[in-house]
């Protein structure tokens, strides 16, 4: 005979989270438990310091390790523009990223070919070698509880509309700020190899982003982090019955930062908080009471 338990009645914060809908269903509600000693996340955190940001536009700031690489191509087209003389024609050198299969056939041959086999000179090919985490500079603390966080400020809103009464009464409106943790420092190291028929052309290449060292590459409208360039390595290679092949290696050392998408950033970071509200109260006296009508 099955023994008879006798049910045990839910606490009221059982039934809250029960009635609960979570506003991101691809996390899914961070304050559901999978049993009722133990958070999902495992990690402490108060509900009542977060304000929830349904109906803002305004979106979780994250910077990833391709955000870095974007930064330096973006960089490379649009403001180095490396270019050569060739056959009395101004060409643009392409700079391409050099993918496992790409810098293995590079290694083999020595040139880097297209799609119909033919060698593709001059080229600039990068390669991301390895990412060191930077300790010189402040971080968060403890990535289970942050301590440090950047704010940006957010304007008028439908919660805190620009109108006459405000502008005629010298009222100060509560601002909101969107917060984010404090992002881990790393510097990224990248392997750059161009090739050209001649010397000359190899030069102008190793000219142009000589010059662009030590400056912040990157997107004016996204990100931009700092990049150094310390040394040129240049050969000369002749073959029989190849052409002349000019070489030029180099490092990128690149030093960034990194914000990723993660549920343990969006569980224990602030997200959104308001200023303080500010309250005046006068008073009025009256010197002879009976005067007044």
């Amino acid at each position: 005979m099955a023994q008879y338990r006798k049910p045990i009645p839910k606490k009221q914060k059982q039934i809250s989270q029960g009635l609960q809908d979570a506003f991101d269903t691809t996390r899914g509600n961070p304050n559901q438990v999978v049993n009722p000693n133990e958070s999902q996340t495992g990690i402490d955190f108060n509900r009542g310091y977060e304000l929830s940001k349904k109906g803002d536009t305004s979106k979780s700031l994250t910077i990833g390790i391709q955000d870095l690489d974007e930064s330096i191509f973006y960089y490379f087209n649009n403001v180095i523009k490396p270019f050569v003389y060739q056959n009395g024609q101004r060409r643009t050198v392409p700079f391409i990223y050099a993918a496992p299969e790409r810098w293995k056939s590079f290694q083999r041959d020595g040139y880097y070919r297209d799609k119909g086999g033919a060698v593709m000179l001059p080229i600039i090919i990068i390669k991301r070698d390895s990412l060191e985490k930077d300790r010189s500079v402040y971080n968060k603390l403890d990535a289970n509880q942050p301590n440090m966080y950047g704010n940006f400020g957010i304007t008028y809103n439908s919660k805190n509309a620009y109108g006459n009464f405000v502008a005629l009464n010298n009222r100060i409106p509560v601002k909101s700020y969107n917060l984010t943790v404090v992002p881990d420092f790393v510097t990224l190291n990248y392997s750059c190899a161009i090739q050209t028929y001649y010397m000359e052309q190899l030069n102008k290449i190793i000219e142009s982003i000589e010059y662009a060292s030590d400056a912040y590459w990157g997107d004016p409208e996204r990100f931009k982090f700092r990049a150094f360039v310390d040394s040129f390595q240049t050969t000369t290679e002749l073959t029989a019955g190849k052409d002349r092949l000019v070489k030029g290696t180099f490092n990128i050392r690149l030093r960034g930062y990194i914000i990723p998408e993660v549920m343990q950033k969006e569980v224990t970071a602030l997200k959104k908080v308001n200023s303080k509200s500010k309250i005046t109260v006068t008073a009025e006296t009256v010197t002879n009471i009976n005067d007044v009508p």
